[in-house]
């Protein structure tokens, strides 16, 4: 290991997926890990605390690691940089150019594409069947160095401190796919169902848009979030907007959500979920769900394209980013206050 690395680290690893009561998380030592082909080694500066952690953590998401470190919204500084890829594909696009020891760049939920799948080359890489994500097939940033293929590396915008660009890694890209999932139109209506981490950041990017923006959600911390944000109007998950959507957005993993969504649009609408992992949807009615060409659209990951735009977006439009900083030590913490709702926006791990 390179000079002023050590050689361990303190990481979270998930012991035995279960729920947060069991404590399935455990706070270890672990060997600081080398930095691969075409890999580079990064010293954690920030990690956000997404609803998917909390998912790999309960075993909502099958086990891909055993005693995986989660987190995939990683800002960090470049420490060590691995040997060339062994087998460079001049068919890959790079992420942003070549990255060395010193760089701030930002670990995202995307690790790994095959390049020469039919999806790939369609520029539909979320959809490769053998994609790899960061803290689940790979160790993530729930620790103090992680690693990264410099391919899947992201140059971060200027202007942001590292706790607040975290929840931009997975919360705003993921949500920056989503609403354009929902094809909304020009001053278009959109709804978001669910108001956490990426709603909050979804809502800015539509709102700057141009779109009107009505919030359905639970707690009043989020409701009052939204409207201080800009949104028309902020009401209960199950109740109905002031009028009909021409767009959602479901963020909340809750299936019973799915039909209210629906026939909350106008004809035409379209709803995107956003999640990774939703509860069962219980059966829609046919005529005050989907007919008038309503569309149910699922989300999957994101393509690098959607990370830089949202960065991009990011570094045009100064984005209000709620985070709340807990120390590395306390993230089993912090993902019990996700899971319990104890916050509006989102949760960053500082080590």
């Amino acid at each position: 290991m390179s000079v002023g690395i050590p050689e361990t680290m303190r990481a979270w690893v998930v012991e035995r997926p279960g729920p947060l009561e069991a404590r399935p998380l455990r706070l270890v030592e672990l060997p600081v890990p080398e930095p691969g082909h075409g890999e580079l080694l990064v010293r954690v500066l920030a990690c956000g605390v997404c609803r998917t952690d909390l998912h790999v953590t309960e075993g909502d998401l099958p086990v891909h690691r055993p005693r995986v470190v989660p987190g995939h919204e990683v800002v960090g500084e470049v420490v060590a940089v691995g040997p060339p890829a062994a087998h460079p594909d001049p068919r890959r696009p790079a992420a942003d150019g070549k990255l060395g020891v010193g760089d701030r760049v930002g670990v995202a939920w995307l690790r790994h594409t095959c390049g020469v799948c039919a999806y790939c080359l369609c520029g539909a890489e979320n959809l490769c069947p053998r994609s790899r994500y960061t803290g689940w097939d790979a160790d993530g940033g729930y620790a103090e160095y992680t690693t990264v293929p410099g391919d899947f590396a992201y140059r971060l915008p200027d202007g942001y401190d590292d706790v607040d660009l975290a929840p931009l890694l997975c919360a705003g890209i993921i949500g920056y796919r989503a609403l354009r999932r929902t094809s909304l139109p020009d001053g278009g209506r959109l709804g978001l169902y669910g108001f956490g981490g990426s709603a909050h950041l979804t809502a800015q990017v539509a709102l700057a848009q141009g779109a009107t923006l009505h919030v359905l959600t639970r707690g009043a911390a989020a409701q009052e979030l939204a409207l201080r944000l800009g949104a028309s109007s902020a009401r209960g998950a199950y109740d109905a907007p002031p009028g009909p959507l021409d767009g959602a957005v479901l963020f909340a993993p809750v299936g019973d959500l799915v039909p209210v969504a629906m026939r909350a649009l106008d004809r035409g609408g379209v709803l995107a979920v956003a999640g990774i992992h939703l509860s069962d949807v219980p059966a829609l009615v046919y005529e005050t769900d989907l007919f008038y060409e309503k569309e149910l659209r699922s989300v999957t990951s994101n393509t690098r394209e959607d990370g830089r735009d949202l960065l991009a977006f990011a570094a045009a439009h100064r984005l209000d980013v709620d985070a709340h900083p807990y120390r590395l030590d306390r993230a089993d913490q912090a993902l019990a206050d996700l899971k319990a709702g104890a916050f509006a926006g989102a949760a960053v791990l500082v080590p």
